[in-house]
């Protein structure tokens, strides 16, 4: 494993494990008091939290390129771990896209409610139209929303198709689609999977990984927004969402996706149960 090859002290790590803890705690204090700031301060603070829970971890950050500051914007990433949350944060804070089992899980639970996430049932595909719905209308509000349509995480070297429900509430809204390719690498170049938050992981093991390693570096690659009115259709944003952030044509993965974050649903399915009503 990588991170036995070159993973940090025992002790390094446990400081790591400790910043990050220490730091997400803060945040959910401070919630309350961070929203009555102005925007532009109130983000910008956010996208330095954020930043400060990546390097806490060991991790340093590279972004590239810009996400619009200001009104309604859908951030769509390829999806390798935990970490991708607050590294999106640093692009742009928004509204992420979860689903709805984060809501119990210690610590990251009470950030996501408190910091306004909304939540998908999975195992109730009618409330799909309602969930797009709101989705779309805080997209109108000016919102960012930001969202992980493979709906599962992959270990960043094979990537799944993306789900198009999300890209609907987009299209209802008239905002664009800002892509943004995520990457995790040693110092020297090379790819690492010590950040992929996969299978049966539990949480903290995937945490201790993270911290455990040395060299670790998160790139966030912020490519052109796809403008609103360019794709008549969802399938059509899904593809070119796909494209922008991959790099590669929308195929179905032979691989099967692992447990992740953020799922939305196939849409086609919803409708054919919809349908059958």
């Amino acid at each position: 494993m990588e991170v036995e090859r070159s993973g940090a002290p025992i002790a390094r790590a446990g400081l790591r494990l400790v910043g990050v803890l220490g730091l997400l705690g803060v945040g959910i204090a401070l919630i309350p008091a961070v929203a009555r700031l102005p925007a532009v301060p109130r983000e910008r603070l956010i996208r330095r939290w954020c930043r400060a829970i990546v390097r806490a971890a060991g991790v340093r950050v590279r972004i590239t390129g810009a996400a619009a500051p200001t009104g309604g914007l859908l951030l769509v990433a390829n999806h390798i771990s935990w970490l991708d949350i607050p590294l999106l944060a640093a692009v742009r804070p928004g509204r992420m896209l979860a689903k709805a089992e984060v809501r119990e899980w210690p610590v990251a639970g009470a950030l996501a409610v408190r910091g306004g996430s909304l939540f998908i049932e999975r195992d109730r595909l009618r409330a799909l139209p309602e969930t797009v719905a709101r989705i779309a209308d805080a997209l109108r509000a000016g919102a960012a929303v930001v969202a992980f349509p493979e709906g599962s995480t992959w270990c960043g070297r094979a990537q799944g198709r993306f789900r198009r429900a999300v890209f609907q509430a987009a299209l209802d809204a008239g905002v664009p689609v800002q892509p943004v390719h995520l990457r995790y690498r040693f110092t020297g170049g090379a790819a690492s999977t010590a950040p992929a938050f996969v299978g049966d992981d539990p949480l903290l093991a995937s945490v201790w990984r993270v911290v455990s390693a040395r060299g670790l570096v998160a790139e966030a690659e912020v490519r052109p927004a796809l403008a609103p009115g360019r794709h008549a259709d969802r399938r059509g944003l899904a593809l070119a969402a796909r494209s922008a952030v991959t790099g590669a044509p929308d195929r179905r993965a032979r691989l099967r996706p692992h447990r992740g974050y953020a799922e939305v649903p196939s849409a086609e399915r919803s409708l054919a149960r919809n349908a059958a009503r």
